[in-house]
């Protein structure tokens, strides 16, 4: 057991069958929250890894890693040693290669009833297209999430991948795995937290489809109040180039906006008349590109106008507000997103860089009750590289 990590999932201890995207992500901020989280990561050569440095996939961090063969059944016999200490248990995979493995739901409560068995998938244990192949903008495509992203008169807009894979999918795995040890605790029994992302994502589109049930949002994406439909929530180029957002939404802020613009709230359309909104965007448009960005960001600053720069990957760690934040660290030389939430008495932290699959085999082993002769002979088994 890792005795330095600190976080208020300390003592939590987790199994995590490595794969790619979304479980990970989950993994990584259970980590930096304090849970021990062993990774055990399959021999070199699978597909669908970035082709980067194990130092600069950031989603491993704050975890050990070993690397086996599931094929190999001394591997999956030291695995199930492992889950039968472990709280919980991650896996990404599509539905049934855990069962194929040895390791599905059913053997694995078997072994420890108390079991939290974390499943992430994109369409889900069942259903029509529970075995077919598919990545978040496919996910996100069939609950009307992607229709609903992008300017009017243009394609969707792909939201890279955060609302199938990271939203949509790690988080409720996250709040399911978490809700599911909270119950355990009086139960006295684990289950299995089926997390599709397609569930997620539709889920995150609740507030849309209540407003759409109302009549309140029309089904054509960049019409509506939060879709850069609305002149005043949105994002406009600056005379150098650039870009600023504005989210001046309710009546006060939308006045102190057009303040910040030098423009007269008499001589445009009413805020909310959404037939005067192309005439009102035009002219937005044209002012903010009288000034640069930074020129309009100062203009901004100490308003309640809700106008702020839309900054770039490089430029975002070296805001004033996000530094004094600490939103990002660097760790290893690497500057990466801190861990969130805060908390005020157990801070998460990132407990360790990415590690390089396997480089932690035999600390890890030895500290889950594997004797030295025991390791040798996985080894010499070919269950762990």
């Amino acid at each position: 057991m890792n005795k330095q990590a600190q976080g208020p999932l300390k003592g939590v201890k987790i199994v995590e069958v490595g794969g790619i995207g979304p479980a990970p992500f989950c993994c990584m901020l259970l980590a930096d929250l304090g849970a021990e989280v062993v990774r055990i990561d399959r021999p070199a050569g699978h597909d669908g890894g970035a082709p980067i440095d194990a130092r600069f996939d950031l989603l491993n961090r704050s975890r050990r890693s070993v690397q086996m063969n599931l094929k190999q059944p001394e591997a999956v016999a030291a695995v199930m040693r492992m889950v039968e200490q472990a709280d919980v248990l991650v896996e990404g995979f599509r539905p049934g290669v855990m069962e194929r493995l040895g390791l599905g739901p059913e053997a694995c409560l078997n072994a420890n009833p108390r079991l939290v068995y974390g499943r992430m998938t994109g369409w889900g244990q069942d259903g029509p297209l529970a075995q077919a192949p598919g990545h978040d903008v496919n996910y996100i495509s069939l609950t009307g999430a992607l229709h609903a992203i992008g300017r009017a008169g243009e394609a969707p807009a792909i939201p890279l991948n955060l609302v199938g894979d990271f939203g949509g999918g790690s988080l409720y795995l996250a709040l399911g795995i978490l809700s599911a040890l909270l119950e355990v605790r009086t139960s006295g029994q684990g289950q299995v937290v089926d997390a599709a992302m397609v569930d997620g994502a539709a889920s995150l589109m609740t507030l849309v489809y209540g407003f759409h049930a109302a009549g309140y949002w029309k089904d054509e994406r960049g019409t509506n109040r939060l879709d850069s439909g609305a002149p005043w929530y949105n994002v406009y180029e600056t005379q150098d180039g650039k870009h600023v957002s504005i989210a001046a939404n309710e009546g006060r802020f939308y006045r102190e906006a057009l303040g910040v613009l030098d423009l007269a709230e008499q001589d445009l359309p009413a805020q909310h008349d959404q037939a005067g909104w192309p005439l009102m965007k035009q002219r937005f448009a044209e002012v903010f590109k009288t000034r640069t960005r930074d020129e309009w960001t100062a203009l901004a600053a100490g308003t309640q106008s809700c106008i702020v720069p839309v900054l770039s990957l490089a430029e975002a760690p070296q805001h004033t507000h996000i530094q004094q934040r600490g939103s990002f660290q660097e760790v290893a030389g690497v500057l990466q997103p801190a861990p969130a939430p805060r908390f005020s008495r157990t801070p998460g932290a990132i407990q360790n860089p990415p590690p390089h699959p396997g480089q932690d085999a035999q600390a890890v082993l030895t500290d889950w009750g594997f004797s030295a002769d025991e390791q040798q002979r996985l080894r010499a088994a070919g269950a762990v590289l």
